[in-house]
């Protein structure tokens, strides 16, 4: 089965901080890849703008380069390769003086889509909102798309959306997520809306606990100054966990809308109970294995900041109601996995009587590596000498279930920006949403300094720290196992 391809307006892609590590890592090569596939019109134009001293010639030599280091070899043709440099252009700009914004100016066409990729820290934001404005390229039809950091808290994501909505409307913002470009992810609203076979199941009286993971086996060394400022709670647990959680627990939106899908997950997390102290475990990396130590990654032997979170959570609704959320994330930990399980209750009597091989159904969806969806069931070994219950999975992984071409689904990153040409904010978040995700977590990272906590020490290649295990154990229940 191949994707199909549905071709988009013509349009110009301006990319701030075009010579950036995400630019040259996720960016252009995503679009890249969308040139090739054909879903690039002839007239689509990319202008990286950025402070380096390039030319478009140099630009088109670095970019080059990334996409030979970052596509796999068997997708880099000659033909689509020049193709795509055709379409480059560049432009020398300073974010916070005057120099090369009349010449970008200058470069957007008339009749065109206009799009503005701030893949720049956060404190460029504003400069670059009041710039465009300033220039005269924020006409009603443009979209300019921010960055996480959406914010270090409450007080500063309010700032910073007040800032963005001073020079653009709330329709011309589109704040990234990339977990919610992942295609498993988007078929989690499928499988919950698309299938009469989940939803009636998809509450609390059926369902146990769900389960959030996603763990990584590298440390931060290389972005620990932003990390150390950070943490896995401001990282990951605020924006990509929360949207995950949200998908699960939302209730079904009018349609497949904007503001539909929005308006049911601002509504989860305002349901959100605070959480207790008990309720959460934090833990920070220490050496071993041959790799160093937060703290040395960090390089900052006081720190305090949390490499690891677990936590438990409850969303009073009428759906969930005692049904607990486990989430937990850390860095340096047995292996990269992203998952989420939906765990059901067992049945109410077993005619089976007391069975090791009897377990809870489980649909397991897993976002990172090897995309799939999983159900686990339970059924009769085969053979002679009783009814013996084993768990087997029925299994769809999309490289198996898709075929061939299933090597060319988009990843997040295309996906989302192909979504910001069409003008569909569907996947992106909304100012509101990402206020109402802070004023949940600033509470809990102000209880646990105001304690003075220091994190839990675990090895490297662990699954976390023991207490992390007890957060469930004291449930009578258990983690999934972290692997590969």
């Amino acid at each position: 089965m191949v994707s199909r391809v549905i071709p988009v307006d013509p349009f110009d892609l301006v990319i701030f901080g075009a010579t950036g590590d995400l630019a040259t890592r996720k960016i252009l090569p995503g679009l890249y890849r969308r040139d090739l596939a054909g879903q690039l019109p002839e007239a689509a134009r990319i202008i990286g703008a950025a402070r380096s001293e390039f030319d478009d010639g140099a630009w088109r030599s670095e970019v080059r380069a990334a996409i030979t280091e970052h596509v796999p070899a068997d997708r880099v043709h000659a033909a689509a390769l020049d193709r795509f440099m055709a379409r480059l252009s560049y432009v020398r700009v300073d974010a916070t003086g005057e120099d090369g914004w009349q010449e970008l100016a200058q470069k957007m066409r008339p009749g065109m889509v206009h799009a503005f990729y701030f893949s720049v820290g956060p404190g460029l934001f504003g400069d670059l909102a009041h710039r465009l404005h300033r220039h005269g390229m924020n006409s009603d039809g443009c979209r300019i798309v921010v960055e996480k950091p959406f914010g270090h808290d409450l007080a500063s994501a309010r700032a910073l959306n007040a800032t963005l909505a001073a020079h653009f409307d709330e329709q011309q913002i589109y704040r990234i997520d990339h977990y919610l470009g992942k295609e498993t992810v988007q078929n989690l609203m499928a499988v919950r809306f698309g299938n009469m076979l989940f939803e009636p199941l998809w509450n609390a009286q059926y369902v146990d606990h769900i389960q959030i993971t996603v763990a990584e086996a590298v440390g931060v060394a290389g972005r620990g100054g932003y990390y150390d400022k950070s943490g896995a709670m401001r990282d990951m647990v605020q924006n990509h966990m929360m949207q995950l959680l949200c998908l699960i627990a939302m209730e079904p939106p009018y349609a497949f809308e904007p503001d539909a899908v929005r308006d049911e997950k601002l509504k989860v997390i305002r349901a959100l109970d605070p959480v207790a102290p008990a309720d959460i475990v934090r833990g920070q990396y220490g050496a071993g294995n041959g790799h160093a130590s937060y703290v040395d990654d960090v390089d900052n032997p006081k720190s305090f900041t949390e490499s690891y979170i677990a936590l438990k959570a409850h969303v009073s609704s009428w759906r969930w109601k005692g049904t607990p959320f486990y989430l937990r994330t850390g860095k340096r930990l047995r292996a990269r996995t992203s998952e989420i399980a939906i765990t059901f209750k067992d049945p109410p009597h077993s005619i089976f009587g007391e069975q090791e091989g009897q377990r809870s159904n489980a649909l397991v969806i897993r976002l990172q590596p090897n995309e799939g969806i999983k159900l686990k069931v339970t059924i009769k070994e085969p053979g002679p000498g009783g009814m013996r219950l084993i768990e087997v999975p029925l299994d769809m992984s999309f490289a198996e279930a898709l075929g061939p071409g299933a090597e060319d689904i988009p990843d997040a990153y295309e996906r989302l920006i192909m979504d910001v040409i069409r003008g569909n904010q569907t996947l992106f978040m909304r100012g509101d949403e990402v206020e109402a995700a802070w004023a949940w977590t600033d509470p809990i990272v102000a209880a646990w300094q105001a304690r003075g906590d220091r994190p839990q020490p675990y090895d490297p290649g662990s699954s976390g720290p023991e207490d992390a295990l007890m957060l469930m154990h004291r449930d009578g229940r258990r983690w999934r196992e972290v692997r590969p």
